[in-house]
């Protein structure tokens, strides 16, 4: 294929962004071929600003063929049919994160994915492209560490205010969002706890969770929870949307030292000898274990959207496999599952065991609607104040 002709579905923040780095030729070998938007203004506006023709729905986008391939960036919730319709329209999809809500519904189109594997399926987690990541997955699955012993993010940088969550109706809802920080802001982080460890999953998971404990909003915006894995290891994974100045920290303890990563470095405490041997031979009770602190060189660069559009792209002109992606879209499923074993366990105070039961998941959903739904005050930035004391009464 000379060229791949890309439509984008939804123009909000992200959505526009796409837009726009396509219009501007910024992909190799792609063109905008089309955009969608259920916000007619909305819509208009970038019809004339792009050039390109324009859909009120994404059925229209794909009946009109205008589109060989298209990037799904709208509410959450919308992302599983879209992409169902879109397999069914023999397009290549490319969906903006989470692949779904819930871990049912990521299977429900991982499984209709099995029936269209000529096509390219993958999800926009740009985190992959950091050489920093990069080098944590690289030094853990080449074995430079040894076995993992305890993994730890504090993911607290993710400080939002009111305004915010009132920016917008369907953000900080179980019906239009799903969820709170795990499904909005934590995506990326549960991707890589999972993924820079080589496909690491734990078995069960234990949290405590608070439904908005900082801002008048239905659901939750702090979690921290503990991962149990079959090799005995613990994780933890701390975050909240209401802390500042938050912290952005990842500690990977194994056999052979200690990885920290934290401000954009690689602090490697690398050991001489292996902790357990240490730990199982020494004939000394107080033991002081030799180990070399090192900065280990990851080549620098950030993270980026347009990377992983030109993989895509590429993958879809050379026709090469999907695992030539940054990261395929079955892939989803994997921080996806993480995140709403977190919610679960986090919401109703019970462990969670892995793999999660998709249809127990989908009640707890149901019933955090019934209980919470509603409760979102925020409807204008300008009434945040008057608002506070009957919300936190």
């Amino acid at each position: 294929m000379e060229s791949v002709r890309v439509g984008v579905i939804g123009l909000g923040n992200m959505g526009s962004h796409h837009a726009r780095y396509l219009r501007a030729g910024k992909i190799k070998g792609a063109t905008l071929g089309a955009i969608c938007d259920v916000d007619a203004p909305k819509l208009a506006k970038f019809a004339t600003e792009t050039g390109v023709p324009a859909f009120k729905t994404h059925q229209e986008l794909l009946a009109s063929k205008t589109c060989d391939a298209i990037i799904i960036a709208v509410p959450h919730y919308f992302h599983v049919p879209i992409a169902l319709d879109a397999f069914a329209a023999n397009t290549h999809v490319m969906s903006e994160k989470p692949i779904a809500v819930s871990v049912k519904a990521a299977r429900q189109v991982n499984e209709a994915y099995k029936k269209y594997p000529h096509l390219k399926f993958g999800i926009m987690f740009q985190a992959r492209t950091s050489p920093m990541y990069q080098k944590v997955r690289e030094l853990v699955t080449q074995g430079e560490l040894g076995e993992i012993r305890r993994v730890t993010w504090i993911a607290t940088s993710w400080f939002r205010t009111w305004s915010y969550y009132a920016s917008g109706g369907w953000r900080a809802t179980w019906q239009g969002e799903g969820g709170g920080i795990l499904i909005n802001q934590c995506p990326h982080n549960l991707d890589m706890i999972q993924w820079a460890l080589g496909g690491l999953m734990p078995k069960r998971v234990t949290a405590v969770g608070a439904v908005g404990k900082t801002h008048p909003i239905e659901v939750e915006d702090e979690m921290s929870a503990i991962l149990e894995y079959a090799n005995g290891a613990t994780g933890h994974f701390i975050c909240t949307t209401g802390e500042a100045p938050g912290t952005n920290r990842l500690e990977i303890a194994a056999d052979h030292g200690k990885l920290v990563i934290e401000d954009g470095k690689i602090i490697f405490h690398r050991t001489r000898k292996s902790v357990q041997e240490i730990n199982k031979t020494s004939k000394d009770s107080f033991a002081n274990v030799e180990s070399w602190k090192c900065e280990i060189p990851h080549g620098g660069g950030n993270e980026s959207h347009e990377v992983v559009t030109q993989r895509w792209v590429d993958v879809i002109r050379e026709n090469r496999q999907n695992s030539d992606l940054y990261a395929e879209g079955t892939e989803g499923v994997h921080g996806l599952e993480l995140g709403n074993a977190m919610m679960m366990a986090g919401l109703t105070r019970k462990a969670v065991e892995l793999p999660v039961d998709g249809e127990a998941y989908d009640r707890f959903i149901e019933e955090m609607h019934r209980t919470y739904g509603g409760r979102k005050t925020l409807q204008t930035a300008d009434a945040q104040v008057d608002m506070a004391a009957s919300f936190h009464r």
